[in-house]
């Protein structure tokens, strides 16, 4: 693996788990991306190729509620708001896809509060 950049290395652990993983109409996928600053979560129906929903933290409902909140709590925040807009839409199981990074932190956080405002997965 010399010589591979950590961004390669997170894209190949990536497709390594979606070989695996797929959402479904009945169970659609939750997708998370991590930036060094924003994170971002979609549910996805790997059938029909459509978001079904999405938050991040530049969304505008939560952008000023985070100022001057850690990483962590902003992920928690957006945990909270994906799962409510999936309940909104009817939606109330998952498959998580952690998009190749590990499941720790801003991960972790994101995935928990989502359990804890109704999602399972």
């Amino acid at each position: 693996m010399a010589g591979r950049s950590p961004r390669e290395l997170r894209v190949r652990r990536h497709l390594r788990v979606r070989k695996r993983v797929g959402g479904s109409s009945e169970r659609p996928r939750l997708s998370i991306f991590r930036s060094n600053i924003h994170i971002y979560a979609q549910v996805i129906d790997d059938s029909q190729n459509h978001t079904l929903v999405s938050a991040s933290t530049k969304d505008s409902e939560l952008a000023s509620a985070l100022k001057g909140k850690t990483k962590i709590e902003r992920a928690k925040a957006v945990g909270e708001l994906i799962a409510r807009r999936a309940k909104d839409a009817g939606i109330d199981k998952v498959v998580f896809d952690r998009g190749g990074f590990k499941y720790h932190g801003r991960v972790q956080a994101l995935a928990d509060a989502a359990r804890e405002a109704g999602l399972n997965f």
